[in-house]
């Protein structure tokens, strides 16, 4: 199935989920937010909510500065 993450197209099987995804893309857990089709994702929903075709997953990974 097809999914668009960061507005990229990517490959994914079926039933992948958002914590499949971010290991795929060698993502850690934490200092992110994941969106996915404008709707965000929490943490603890990562390994339970799977991406479907079509969807759009954004990823925003944190940035410390000052």
């Amino acid at each position: 199935m097809r999914i668009e993450v960061n507005g990229e197209p990517r490959e994914v099987a079926d039933g992948t989920t958002v914590a499949d995804v971010l290991a795929a893309l060698g993502l850690p857990a934490n200092g992110i937010a994941v969106a996915v089709d404008g709707e965000v994702v929490p943490r603890a929903d990562h390994a339970r909510t799977t991406v479907t075709d079509g969807a759009a997953v954004e990823i925003l990974t944190a940035v410390q500065g000052g």
